[in-house]
């Protein structure tokens, strides 16, 4: 058995690594010297549970009782801790509680659910529907209707075989007809596109091969958790990364339940924020895994007035219609209809099952003659006007479906009687009508429909077709909002000291749609709109082979933001874009000569030689690029929280969407340049100094005197360790420079952290602190 670690439980700073067959435990551990050369405290691995076999991401979990073969197994794993454990370093492993693949022949316990039907031991773990479809599981795995596939569905033995699918068949069945077999089991394989609206099976947001799993349940919970909770008690593991809370049944009593069994190991969930959304402060975890510290970072570094320029020019360009891109909360709006009438319009007729089974059997006649498709109608009218992802137990349910919410729902109904739907649907949320098992059963379908219809209306489709300014649409960004000032962010960085200090911060990510050091260049843009428009009027002068206006504005934005890349890299980002935007094509109905005209152009446009002039722009405006990368660096890892570096990160690094930001990484990497420096001072500095950051530590904004003082960010933690970094420096450049502007210091002599040799004290001018650097990371010495 692995001996307990002796270590810090909290970290100091994390390195995530995108575990895979290619990049198994054995990879991982040979790039263990290096990673303990950077300064990080843990490694951050992704999920290590068995997973579908040739997973390049292991969150399709078949086994949560084995860890994942492909990697090395367990004995690879415990070799890979012991290694980390020789250099200094822990372990925190992403965890998947929400779902499992929906892939039998891989899956032990769905395998026999299927099999043996609701009488199954394992059928309490999956969130299945029996009273739909007759109580048959629906498969959607037919490539076309029932009838012009049921030749290639074959009995072999016990097994019923189609392609590569395998599904058990029930006992004393094998020998029926194949039509009578069918109808005798379990469960039904169907045509795949009646997954939209007759599925009867919790999804992970739309994705039909992933099955919920029922982890309110404690027995589930056990056998779901086991394996990970004995490697946290054998110290192989020393935190925890929680996936997708938000699909829980009751995320509170989920991570209450976690807590305790981990003995309150550090813990971060993958919670998304809304701007102005707070961690319910009931949650047992240190904090969130770090997307609002992303959008806050961003923010700081984006021009307001510039990106409104630029909100303009883009209009001008492409002009979007208002709800199909022109205007965010429009096209939020929008894709929020449009995700609930098809990609989650099972789950939608579902929750209205439940709340007409409620209105029909109530005593309260205040609930009676309410006809489904009222129900449907309010529900769908209050789901696209949540502004968060979803209400909790521990949240008042009141603030999240507002009163102001309801009265705009009732507007959708011409009959003012029938708008009563609204209010009865709000008050069996907010508890209005009791708590028994049945509303439960409501609050909860409709707390898991909510948080899949924010991600993929708004993650995965207005992100795609709201495009004036692509680095503001990230995993938990406000596109209508991109900027932030400075004063914003230093009320939130207090707020996260005060609250959350030992919180995940992240820039870059397996889910970010782009790097942060792409998202840091794009943002440089709006500093210069006027010169953005020019070049893009220039390279669209004849407007040859543009598919549309909306989708070549995003394609010249990414190869600024990207730099010189493989078109092919490019081109599959481009293909995912319009597929996602499902303006013109999408991934369940695609439309080839669109797509074949977006490649075209990609590779005779934005990558081929009418893109020089973007090129030249980006050259032209590489200092304020490398101020940005800089800067965002710096700011990523003093302020408060836990900075996580995604793998390749410390240096340059430029993704986009997945699968291009998974690419492997090699360890140890070239010159990381700059940016390598500045990451590893500052996460040495962390590791020497853990006090300084940790949760008994403070954070002090410093404000800048002198004409530029507005382009100097600054802040001090602990009354020892001093930040500075530059915003916004081609505005600064135009109006002049630094001049005699100059950064007040607190007491005492500092010295420069990544210039050695150099010191200051009292009032510093700032054009000597960023004499070499656009960055400083001061140190308070001793006296």
């Amino acid at each position: 058995m692995t001996p307990e670690r002796r270590d810090p439980v909290v970290p100091t700073a994390t390195y995530r690594l995108q575990l895979q067959p290619d990049f198994p435990f054995a990879a991982a551990a040979a790039a263990v010297p290096y990673l303990a050369s950077l300064g990080v405290s843990h490694l951050h691995l992704s999920p290590v549970l068995e997973a579908v076999p040739g997973s390049a991401h292991g969150y399709d979990v078949v086994d949560h009782a084995r860890v994942r073969g492909e990697l090395g197994g367990e004995d690879g794993l415990r070799a890979l801790a012991a290694t980390a454990r020789e250099h200094g370093l822990g372990i925190v492993v992403d965890i998947v509680p929400n779902h499992m693949a929906m892939v039998p022949r891989h899956n032990r316990a769905l395998w026999e659910v299927l099999r043996e039907g609701p009488k199954s031991p394992y059928a309490r773990w999956f969130d299945i529907d029996w009273e739909a479809q007759d109580g048959q599981v629906l498969l959607p795995v037919l490539g076309g209707p029932l009838g012009a596939e049921i030749g290639a569905l074959e009995v072999d033995g016990d097994v019923l075989r189609y392609y590569d699918h395998a599904f058990p068949l029930r006992e004393g069945t094998e020998d029926l007809p194949l039509p009578r077999l069918l109808d005798a089991q379990w469960y039904r394989p169907v045509w795949w596109r009646l997954a939209r609206t007759e599925l009867n099976y919790r999804r992970f947001f739309s994705i039909s091969e992933l099955i919920g799993v029922r982890v309110e349940d404690p027995e589930v919970f056990d056998a779901t958790h086991g394996k990970i909770l004995q490697l946290l008690r054998d110290g192989v593991f020393d935190g925890l990364r929680v996936d997708h809370p938000d699909g829980l049944a009751d995320p509170d009593a989920y991570l209450l339940r976690l807590h305790e069994a981990t003995g309150g190991r550090w813990t971060v969930v993958e919670k998304i924020l809304s701007d102005g959304e707070r961690l319910p402060a009931a949650w047992p975890v240190a904090g969130t895994t770090g997307y609002d510290a992303l959008r806050h970072v961003d923010g700081l570094f984006t021009d307001p007035a510039g990106a409104g320029e630029l909100l303009g020019q883009y209009r001008r360009f492409a002009a979007p219609q208002t709800d199909r891109g022109g205007h965010w909360e429009a096209t939020v709006r929008r894709a929020a209809y449009r995700v609930l009438e098809h990609e989650l319009a099972a789950e939608v007729d579902r929750l209205t099952r439940v709340a007409s089974r409620l209105c029909v059997t109530s005593p309260d006649p205040a609930l009676r003659d309410r006809a489904p498709w009222t129900l449907h109608a309010a529900l769908r009218e209050l789901l696209v006007r949540l502004e968060v992802y979803r209400p909790y137990t521990s949240v008042d349910a009141a603030s999240v479906v507002t009163e102001e919410a309801a009265a705009e729902a009732r507007l959708a109904f011409v009959v003012p009687e029938e708008a009563g739907a609204v209010d009865v649907v709000r008050g069996l949320l907010t508890g209005r009508y009791g708590d028994g098992p049945g509303q439960t059963e409501f609050r909860t379908r409709f707390a898991q429909t909510a948080s899949a219809l924010r991600a993929k209306s708004v993650e995965d489709t207005a992100f795609y077709r709201y495009v004036p300014l692509l680095s503001a649409t990230e995993v938990g960004g406000n596109p209508g909002r991109p900027a932030l000032s400075p004063e914003e962010f230093h009320a939130y960085c207090a707020r996260v000291q005060r609250d959350w200090p030992v919180s995940g911060t992240v820039v870059s990510t397996h889910d970010t749609k782009r790097s942060a050091d792409v998202r840091a260049a794009l943002a440089v843009l709006t500093e210069c709109p006027e010169r953005w428009a020019d070049v893009l009027a220039e390279v669209t002068r004849t407007g040859a082979g543009v598919p549309d206006a909306q989708l070549a504005w995003a394609a010249w934005q990414t190869v600024f933001g990207l730099g010189p890349a493989d078109a092919d890299r490019v081109r599959g980002a481009m293909l995912k874009h319009v597929r996602e935007a499902g303006l013109f094509t999408s991934w369940t109905e695609q439309e080839p000569p669109y797509e074949e005209a977006v490649a075209a152009f990609v590779a005779a446009g934005p990558c081929g030689p009418p893109g020089a002039p973007v090129a030249a722009l980006r050259d032209a405006l590489e200092p304020h690029v490398r101020a940005n990368v800089l800067g965002t660096a710096l700011v990523q890892l003093t302020m408060p929280g836990v900075p996580d570096l995604y793998q390749g990160t410390e240096g340059e690094y430029r993704a986009l969407v997945d699968p291009d930001n998974r690419r492997p990484v090699s360890f140890p990497p070239g010159d990381t340049g700059a940016k390598g420096a500045v990451t590893v001072a500052a996460l040495r500095l962390r590791g020497r100094r853990p006090e300084v950051f940790g949760d008994a530590a403070t954070y002090t904004a410093l404000t800048a005197e002198g004409p530029a003082a507005g382009h100097c960010v600054a802040f001090v933690r602990s009354g020892e360790v001093l930040t500075a970094v530059t915003r916004l420096s081609l505005r600064l450049a135009e109006a002049g420079g630094w001049q005699d502007t100059s950064l007040p210091l607190p007491p005492g002599r500092w010295t420069d952290v990544l210039t050695p040799g150099r010191e200051f004290s009292g009032h510093a001018r700032v054009a000597e602190l960023f004499e070499g650097l656009p960055v400083a990371l001061l140190e308070r010495s001793e006296d």
